[in-house]
């Protein structure tokens, strides 16, 4: 079995009757780049700042890096790149924050340092305050990789950012970081970035995990089933969604496609197309509005 970095069990964060976070069992393994995909409130940022130990568990536990969350705040800190706030001191400059960040980290590397001011072309001699959202974000990864961290933790990183700004960072991320054998846990819900980067994606909605898995197994497997008939199976155990409209059933299938397609031939349906289906259309039947079947996690 892979080496975990992160894993929790049972990990619920509630405020009050609302459970931001519900029960969750997430397993991300070294030397992967997990995208950890939910819609805005989904619960991702609060699943985060768990693990940082910036916010307490209700119940339930957290480990990263083999260290347990709630207790070990400060090793997991030092050896973590977290990125989940982007407001720093504003009077300060990139160079001044470069200063207060090195003293922290005992694997600090200037020679990063110099290499992402560089590289994203960043303004090190402006106030914190005067750069632009693009700059912050690229200052706030600098920082993070001039830790030269075992693992990097993004929320949301390229929110609000342009597709020039995005594409730098995500070439670091991958290139200079992900490429060297560690690990980065990328919460988004800007799908089409993950899909480019991510070789693990983790589904969550209203605090609860609804899929993890490999993207591989995911475009191996998910297929999509139009077919038409009469008296058609209302589902099957890896049934994910089904829709009828006009005379037309749709089976969004985890696992099985060929098999259902040969049962509904042979019980007389009209098998029209089977479809692969991309992390795009998977987000949406799980997490939109399509009529659906109990889900369970893919492990």
């Amino acid at each position: 079995m892979s080496e975990l970095v992160v894993e929790t069990h049972a990990l619920t964060k509630r405020y009050g009757s609302l459970a931001a976070v519900d029960a969750l069992e997430m397993r991300v393994e070294r030397g992967s780049i997990y995208g950890f995909l939910g819609r805005n409130g989904a619960g991702k940022t609060t699943t985060l700042r768990m693990l940082a130990g910036l916010q307490q568990a209700t119940s339930g536990s957290a480990t990263v890096l083999g260290l347990e969350a709630k207790r070990n705040q400060l090793d997991i800190l030092r050896r973590t790149g977290f990125v989940i706030d982007t407001t720093l001191i504003p009077s300060m400059t990139g160079k001044d924050l470069v200063r207060f960040n090195r003293g922290f980290f005992p694997q600090w590397q200037d020679t990063l340092v110099k290499r992402y001011a560089d590289a994203l072309e960043i303004p090190m001699d402006r106030k914190f305050k005067k750069l632009s959202q693009g700059s912050k974000t690229k200052l706030c990864l600098l920082l993070a990789l001039a830790q030269n961290p075992e693992l990097l933790v993004l929320d949301e990183p390229t929110a609000g950012l342009d597709p020039v700004v995005t594409d730098q960072l995500l070439r670091v991320m991958v290139e200079d970081f992900a490429n060297d054998g560690r690990t980065i846990l990328m919460s988004s819900h800007h799908l089409s970035e993950v899909e480019r980067i991510a070789d693990w994606v983790g589904i969550i909605d209203q605090g609860k995990l609804l899929l993890e898995a490999r993207l591989d197994d995911i475009r191996a497997n998910y297929r999509r089933i139009r077919t038409a008939g009469t008296q058609l199976p209302t589902s099957t155990p890896e049934t994910l969604a089904v829709t009828s409209a006009e005379g037309v059933t749709e089976y969004v299938m985890r696992a099985g496609a060929e098999e259902l397609a040969a049962n509904l031939r042979n019980q007389g349906a009209i098998v029209l197309e089977v479809l692969p289906l991309n992390l795009s259309e998977i987000f949406l039947v799980l997490v939109g509005k399509e009529n659906h079947v109990p889900v369970e996690v893919l492990a």
